[in-house]
This record gives structure tokens, C-alpha cells and sequence, in this order.
């Protein structure tokens, strides 16, 4: 098959159809691939002007997340349609496709892809070819086979899972405030998080603050009667801010009464039972899994070379070693670190060093169909910053350690900067201002989840079950 062609029609008048121009094909909406994208369609305005290339970009979600926020988009700071980023808008000169990468066969220039479409025609996964590839699928929430973690475990990685945490923790609150029973108040009113890095501390942080100012609307609630419990399986939390600022996040946390557990692994959570292995158990109706992250599965139904972790091995010009015409960034790549003095060292995978690689992956790529000389990449580590709830964090940047308010406005000043879009921006920063004049918001969409179950009801069939309180 001829690269730039599609061998089967995605979908009539919406998706790529076969075309002479050169095909870059990019598979994921996240850091990686949307600025990639974006950096290409301002190197190559030319080329896509004259038709001479094209831009594809392969996406499960039609918007990028801004995975920062969530934490404060769970404890209502801010409204969830501003943490994404609609790519349709951003990309104007791309042709995006919603559906998934199944395969990738590089050596015939080939993905197999799964669109919203291709089920509905029971036509089965079609093929897409391209000349250029850039593979940016970013990564997958890494499970353990502990018992019951797949019938009661929450994630915290999308910005679903962040609203639907939301709603959780105000229904549990509802749940406890209503009940006469001891042991289902008490369960209620327990949260587990599992994991002690930025997704799990955030997330705890910013939702107790939230349950602890929700709690003064509660007639027989107080803030002192919920349990926040931490689970993390090494000695420190929050390692990217460094070990003073770790420990000092885990005594803040612990002087808000949360119960922050180092050196302990969750063993069981069956029958709603969080098992630890130091002996504790503690009846929870709320366990959120934020225990790391794994490469995503297309990577290993690829033919592209990959180290023993399972990423894609990259150069410092974030080419996959010895592959002509392939990319890679961000969380599927291992980068060599170049500023590192650790021999073999490799990028951290995170959001400061994604953004970077992209403008030089789409700068390399450009360069490559220019004829121009490549760039290596390389960025010294700036540092990182953590939220611990409203006017709280760490901070360990160039150098300077930060705590308490200092660090939490400079954690918000930070990712203001770095959110996609002056639309973006505009609106976090109104949201911000706005919710410092007036109350938060307590309420639970729940039933967003599940927005034909009432007219179901009416129409005389079953409400669905919902599926937390079924496990």
C-alpha cells in the first residue's frame, strides 16, 4: 500500500481518504500530541497550504486534558470544561479522528485503528498509513491484582474520574448524614488514597479541604469525624519536590488530622474493607487508586524498539532509536537526559519536559521534510510544585525551597502560565478570582452519571444500578 493512503474508509466525509500528500500521523491528544500538532501546523504552513503534507491525529477523547488541574476541578475551584482543551478549535489545520491505535506495523507505515464509527458499522478496526509517525499515547493508570481493587477502586487520571470523585465524596457525606447505622456512617465517612505522588497528595489535599468546608453545612457532621488515610508503599511522598519538602508535606498533612501511612501497602479491599499490611483495617465506601502509571498497551502491538520498562527507546532528537520515520515524547518514551551527570540517566515523564519535547519533535520533523538540520533535546529540570489543599503546598524550584502560601500560589501562577489557550487561561483565572469572593459550591451532580435513569423510571422500566453501590 502506497504511504498516504487509507485502505479503508474511516468514516464517509470526515476522515482521511487517500491523498498524495505526506502523511503525519500522530496517535494521542495529550501533551505530546496535541503540541506536536500544533508546533507542526505553524512550521509547515506552507507545505498544508499547497497540500503537499497532512496532519492526522489519532485521539480516544475529542480534547486534551490539563491533568494538573484535576484536583482542583474535584474540589470545585474550577468548572471541568476548563480543564480540557477542545482540540477541533486548536488544531484547525489537522484532520482529528476520535478512536483508538490498536496496532502499529511501521514496517509497512500502517496503524489499525478503532473509531466511534467502526463499531457501529461492524465493519471491525481499519488500517491508516503514513509516512511519518508519532507515536504519543501517553500512559495508563498501573494496577496491582490486590484483591477487590477492580470492584471498588476509583481512579483519579481523567477528568471524569475527577467530577465523579467529586460527587462520591458529597454523596458519602449525604450517606452519613442520613443513616442510622454506626458501621455504614463510619464507612461513609473514611477515604482511602493509595499512592503518594503528585495525583494521589493533590487529590487528597484539595478534597479534604473541600469535605472539611462542606462539613459546616451538615447538622451532625464535623470535619473531625472523617478519616483521611494516605497509603504509600515507600519511605517519602511527593519525591519530585524533594526530601525536606516531602517531609514537611507529610507533617502539614498529618496536622490536618489525615493519617498518612509511609512504608505500608494496600493488601486487600474486598467487601469494602481496606486491608494494609501493617495489620489495619478500615471499612471504607471510598478507596481512590493513584499508585502509578505503565506504558500504554499499543506500544507493546507496535514493531518499534522498546526498553525493558516497556517504553519506546528514543534518541535526544526524539527519534526512535535506529527507526526511520518514527517519533516519540512524553510518557511512551525514554529520553535520554542529556543535562544529567548519571550515566544512562532518562527525562522524568512528566508535563515540563512533554511540552518542551514536542516543539522539538515537530521541529525535527519539520526539519526532516525541509532538509534541514535536526535539533538535540535538552532541558535542565526546573523543579516541581504540589498543592496541599487551598493556600497550601511545596514548592522545590532552581534551587529554592517554598512552603505554605507561597508555594500554593506559585504552583497556581505556574500552571496558569503553562494551560493551553489564552481562553484557557482567562476563564481558570476568572473561576479563581471569583471563588475568592464567594462560597464554594457543595453540591453533587451524581446523577450525571446516570442521565436517563429517571426517565426510564417514568417510562416504566428499571432505574439502572449504580455501580457503586452494587460493589
Amino acid at each position: 500500500m502506497p504511504h498516504g493512503k487509507v485502505k479503508a474508509s474511516l468514516s464517509p466525509g470526515t476522515t482521511p481518504g487517500p491523498t498524495a500528500a505526506r502523511r503525519i500521523l500522530v496517535v494521542g491528544g495529550g501533551y505530546v500530541g496535541m503540541y506536536t500538532a500544533l508546533h507542526l501546523q505553524r512550521r509547515l504552513k506552507r507545505e498544508l497550504a499547497r497540500g503537499e503534507v497532512e496532519i492526522v491525529v489519532v485521539t480516544p477523547d475529542p480534547y486534551m486534558t490539563y491533568q494538573p488541574f484535576l484536583p482542583e476541578a474535584a474540589a470545585g475551584s474550577i468548572s471541568p470544561r476548563h480543564v480540557v482543551v477542545p482540540l477541533r478549535r486548536v488544531l484547525d489545520r489537522s484532520r482529528v479522528v476520535i478512536g483508538e491505535a490498536q496496532s502499529i506495523d511501521h514496517a509497512k507505515r500502517t496503524a489499525t485503528l478503532a473509531t466511534l464509527s467502526t463499531h457501529e458499522e461492524g465493519t471491525g478496526p481499519v488500517e491508516i498509513g503514513y509516512d511519518e509517525l508519532v507515536l504519543a499515547p501517553g500512559s495508563v493508570s498501573r494496577t496491582l491484582p490486590v484483591p477487590g481493587l477492580a470492584d471498588h477502586g476509583i481512579g483519579f487520571k481523567t477528568v471524569e474520574e475527577a467530577i465523579g470523585l467529586r460527587n462520591h465524596v458529597i454523596e458519602q457525606m449525604d450517606v452519613a448524614s442520613s443513616t442510622r447505622d454506626p458501621a455504614v456512617r463510619d464507612a461513609a465517612l473514611t477515604f482511602v488514597f493509595v499512592g503518594g505522588g503528585y495525583a494521589g497528595v493533590e487529590a487528597l489535599g484539595e478534597l479534604e479541604d473541600m469535605a472539611r468546608y462542606a462539613a459546616r453545612y451538615y447538622h451532625n457532621i464535623q470535619a473531625e469525624d472523617m478519616k483521611w488515610i494516605l497509603v504509600e508503599a515507600t519511605g517519602r511522598i511527593l519525591p519530585e519536590v524533594g526530601e525536606d519538602m516531602g517531609t514537611y508535606a507529610v507533617r502539614e498533612l498529618r496536622g490536618r488530622n489525615i493519617d498518612v501511612r509511609l512504608d505500608t501497602r494496600l493488601e486487600s479491599c474486598e467487601d469494602r474493607v481496606a486491608v494494609l499490611d501493617d495489620g489495619s483495617r478500615f471499612p471504607t465506601r471510598t478507596l481512590v487508586w493513584t499508585a502509578g502509571v505503565k506504558p500504554h498497551p499499543v506500544l507493546a502491538a507496535s514493531d518499534l524498539p522498546r526498553n525493558g520498562r516497556g517504553k519506546l527507546a528514543c534518541t535526544t532528537r526524539l527519534a526512535i532509536e535506529g527507526v526511520p520515520h518514527a517519533w516519540s515524547a512524553g510518557d511512551a518514551a525514554a529520553v535520554p537526559d542529556s543535562t544529567s551527570d548519571r550515566p544512562g540517566a532518562e527525562c522524568a515523564p512528566n508535563a515540563q519536559h512533554a511540552v518542551r519535547q514536542a516543539k522539538v519533535l515537530a521541529e525535527n520533523i519539520a526539519a526532516t521534510l525541509q532538509g534541514a538540520p535536526m535539533k538535540e533535546y535538552a532541558h535542565s529540570y526546573a523543579g516541581s510544585v504540589a498543592s496541599l489543599g487551598l493556600h497550601k503546598g511545596v514548592a522545590h524550584v532552581y534551587g529554592r525551597k517554598l512552603k505554605g502560601y507561597p508555594a500554593w500560589f506559585m504552583h497556581r501562577v505556574y500552571h496558569l502560565s503553562r494551560v493551553p489557550t489564552f481562553n484557557r487561561k482567562a476563564r481558570v483565572l476568572a473561576e479563581w478570582t471569583l471563588s475568592g469572593l464567594f462560597k464554594r459550591e457543595i453540591v453533587s451532580l451524581g446523577s450525571l452519571e446516570h442521565p436517563r435513569a429517571e426517565f426510564e423510571l417514568a417510562a416504566g422500566g428499571k432505574p439502572p444500578k449504580d455501580p457503586k453501590e452494587s460493589s
